[in-house]
C-alpha cells in the first residue's frame, strides 16, 4: 500500500499534489464523521478487522519477533486472533464491551488487541508503568468487563481484589490460544465504532480515557502511508537494507506502539522486532544484525543510547535506512549527533506533531523545513485542519501566536464518561483544543511553547499537578512546584521545588521514596530543591514556575 507508483525527486508541493490526485490510491473525499463533513481517504478499510483480514495476503511472512525468541507469521497471527476472539466471545465479550489490557509488551498483548477490536469490543490500554493506585483508578474510570494482565502487574496490587474478572497471561492465555475457533468474528462493524481507550492526562493530572474509533486508527495508517510515500518521492536516494525489519520499542499502550507499529506495520506487511524489559542499546544492536532491522524507531532517549553505545562500532550502520523519533521533539542536537555517526542519513530527519486526542498526527516538517526554522512542525497533513485562536476563541492573523486547535477524521470521539473535559476540550464543529501555543506562517505550524505544564521525559508525558498533589500529602512539605528541566538524553527530567513546614527538615531521598509509593517511577523527581523562602506567586496566588526555573524575574510586588 505504501508504493505510490509516482515519480520521485519531486518538490514537496508537487509530491503532495501527485499523491492526492483523483483516482490515485490516496484520493480523498468528503464524508460525514460524527455529524461533521470531513476529508477521508476513498480507498480505506472500513474496520480494523477488515484490515486484519487483508493481512492474510502476507501469508508466511513474519509479522513480529520478540527478543525472547517468540516469532509469529501473518498466517499464525490470524489463527491466534481467531482463537482468542472465540474464547473472549465464549466469556460474554461482545460489541461495545471494554477489555482492559495491563501488561508489558508481549505477543499476548498484540493478539488480545486484534481479538478485542475484531469483536467490536473496546481495548482499554492500561499504562504498564502505573503503580497500584493508578491501576485502580484506570479500572474505576473504564469499568472493564474483563482484565488481561501479566503476573508482574497483578503483583503490584498486593493481592487485593479489583472486582474485575482477570485473565493472568502466564497462567491462562495458553487456554485462549487453544480455543477451537478458526474464523474471525462476523459481527457488523462501522467506522465510527469505538475501538480503543488510551489514557492521557490534562491539567488536572489525573488520567482521562481518550476514546478512539476504527476510523481514527485507520486514518492514522493511511496518513502515515502518505507521509512515507511523500518522503520517498522528495528524496529517492536508496538507503539501508531493502525490505528490512522495524525496531519496536514503544509500549502497546501508546499510540506509537499500537498505531504506528502494530497496526501500520501489519497494513504494510512489515516485520516488527520487539524489545522487552529495560531498553538495552547493546541488545538492540545485536538484534539489528540478527533480524535485519533497517528502521530504528524510538524516543530521543533510545536513539542517544544507541548512538553512544560502543557496539555501534561493530555494526554496519548503513544497514539502517531510517530513524524515526517519537514521543518527544526531535532536537537539533540529536539530529546533529545522529548525522555525525551515520552520515548516510544526513538530510533525512523530519519532525512531526500530534497528540493522543488528535489521533497522533497533525503536521510534519521535512528536513529542509527544520533547517530553515527549528521551531516548525511543518504543514498540516492531508485532511487535517489547524486554526490558531486567541483566548476569546477568535482566529488570529498570519504569524500571530495563539491557541492551536485541530479538526480531522483522526480526532478522538471524546473522553470516556467525562462531560466536563469534553466541554472544555471541544469547540463547535468538533475542533479540539490541543493545549499548545503556536502560529501558522507560510502554511507551516510553528510551536511557540506548551501552554500547559506538560513534561516529556523519555517520551512519557508527565503532568506536574499529579506529582504536586502527592508531595503535598507529605507532612514536612508546606509548598511545592514541579516542572521540567532540560536533559540531553531524556529530553526533560522532573524537578520539584519544595518549602518545608515550620520546624521540619526535608530528607530528599525519603521524599522521592514517598512519591514512588504511589506513582510510576518516571514521575518521581530526579531533582528536588529545598527552598527556604516562600514560593513566588502572582496576584491570584498562582506559583510562578518560570521564576523558579530562572526564566524570568519576579516583577510582582506583594502589598
Amino acid at each position: 500500500m505504501t508504493d505510490s507508483g509516482m515519480p520521485q525527486g519531486m518538490t514537496f508541493e508537487a509530491a503532495t499534489q501527485a499523491l492526492l490526485s483523483p483516482g490515485g490510491i490516496f484520493e480523498q473525499t468528503t464524508a460525514e464523521v460524527l455529524g461533521e463533513d470531513l476529508l477521508v481517504f476513498v480507498n480505506r478499510s472500513q474496520s480494523l478487522r477488515a484490515l486484519l483480514e487483508m493481512s492474510a495476503g502476507h501469508g508466511d511472512k513474519e509479522y513480529y519477533v520478540f527478543d525472547t525468541g517468540q516469532r509469529c507469521t501473518y498466517e499464525q497471527n490470524l489463527a491466534n486472533v481467531a482463537a482468542v476472539a472465540g474464547a473472549l466471545a465464549e466469556r460474554g465479550i461482545g460489541k461495545g464491551d471494554r477489555v482492559a489490557i495491563l501488561s508489558a509488551n508481549n505477543p499476548e498483548w498484540i493478539t488480545s488487541y486484534w481479538a478485542v477490536v475484531s469483536l467490536g469490543a473496546i481495548v482499554v490500554a492500561m499504562n504498564g508503568w502505573w503503580a497500584d493506585d493508578e491501576i485502580r483508578f484506570g479500572l474505576e474510570v473504564s469499568d472493564p468487563k474483563l482484565l488481561i494482565a501479566d503476573r508482574r502487574r497483578i503483583d503490584r496490587l498486593d493481592g487485593a481484589d479489583t472486582g474485575v474478572p482477570t485473565i493472568v497471561i502466564e497462567d491462562d492465555f495458553a487456554e485462549f490460544l487453544a480455543h477451537p475457533t478458526t474464523d474471525l468474528p462476523t459481527i457488523d462493524l462501522v467506522e465510527d465504532d469505538p475501538a480503543v481507550l488510551l489514557f492521557t492526562s490534562g491539567t488536572t493530572g489525573r488520567p482521562k480515557g481518550a476514546l478512539l474509533s476504527h476510523r481514527n486508527i485507520l486514518g492514522f495508517v493511511m496518513t502515515a502511508f502518505v507521509l512515507g510515500a511523500r518522503v520517498r518521492m522528495i528524496d529517492p536516494t536508496p538507503r539501508g537494507l531493502e525490505g528490512g525489519a522495524t525496531l519496536a520499542v514503544f509500549p502497546m499502550f501508546h499510540v506509537s506502539g499500537m498505531f504506528s507499529t502494530a497496526t501500520t506495520q501489519l497494513a504494510a506487511g512489515g516485520k516488527t522486532v520487539w524489545t522487552t524489559g529495560r531498553f538495552d542499546a547493546g541488545k538492540v544492536i545485536a538484534l539489528s544484525k540478527k533480524e535485519g532491522i533497517s528502521s530504528w524507531q524510538g524516543a530521543g532517549t533510545h536513539i542517544w543510547r544507541l548512538l553512544e553505545h560502543p557496539d555501534l562500532e561493530t555494526f554496519d550502520a548503513e544497514q539502517i535506512g531510517a530513524i524515526s523519533m517519537g514521543g518527544s521533539a526531535t532536537t537539533p542536537e540529536l539530529i546533529r549527533a545522529t548525522e555525525e555517526r551515520m552520515p548516510h542519513l544526513i538530510g533525512t530527519f523530519g519532525s512531526g506533531y500530534g497528540s493522543t486526542e488528535t489521533g497522533s498526527l497533525v503536521s510534519h516538517a521535512t528536513n529542509a523545513m527544520l533547517k530553515a526554522d527549528p521551531t516548525t512542525v511543518g504543514p498540516p497533513l492531508p485532511g487535517i485542519d489547524v486554526r490558531i485562536l486567541d483566548d476569546d476563541g477568535n482566529d488570529v492573523g498570519e504569524g500571530v501566536d495563539g491557541n492551536i486547535v485541530v479538526r480531522s477524521a483522526l480526532v478522538m470521539i471524546g473522553y470516556w464518561n467525562n462531560d466536563e473535559a469534553n466541554n472544555d476540550t471541544f469547540l463547535p464543529g468538533r475542533w479540539v483544543k490541543t493545549g499548545d501555543y503556536g502560529q501558522l506562517r507560510d502554511g507551516e505550524l510553528r510551536l511557540a511553547s506548551r501552554k500547559r505544564d506538560l513534561i516529556i521525559r523519555g517520551g512519557e508525558n508527565v503532568y506536574p499537578t499529579e506529582i504536586e498533589n502527592r508531595l503535598e500529602e507529605h507532612p514536612d512539605v508546606a509548598e511545592v512546584a514541579v516542572y521540567g528541566v532540560d536533559h540531553r538524553e531524556l529530553g526533560q527530567q522532573v524537578k520539584a521545588v519544595v518549602v518545608a513546614t515550620a520546624g521540619a527538615e526535608i530528607d530528599v531521598e525519603q521524599l522521592k521514596a514517598f512519591v514512588a509509593e504511589k506513582l510510576a517511577y518516571f514521575k518521581v523527581p530526579e531533582h528536588i530543591e529545598v527552598r527556604a523562602e516562600p514560593m513566588p506567586r502572582n496576584a491570584t496566588g498562582k506559583i510562578m514556575k518560570h521564576v523558579l526555573a530562572g526564566d524570568a524575574e519576579n516583577t510582582f510586588v506583594e502589598e
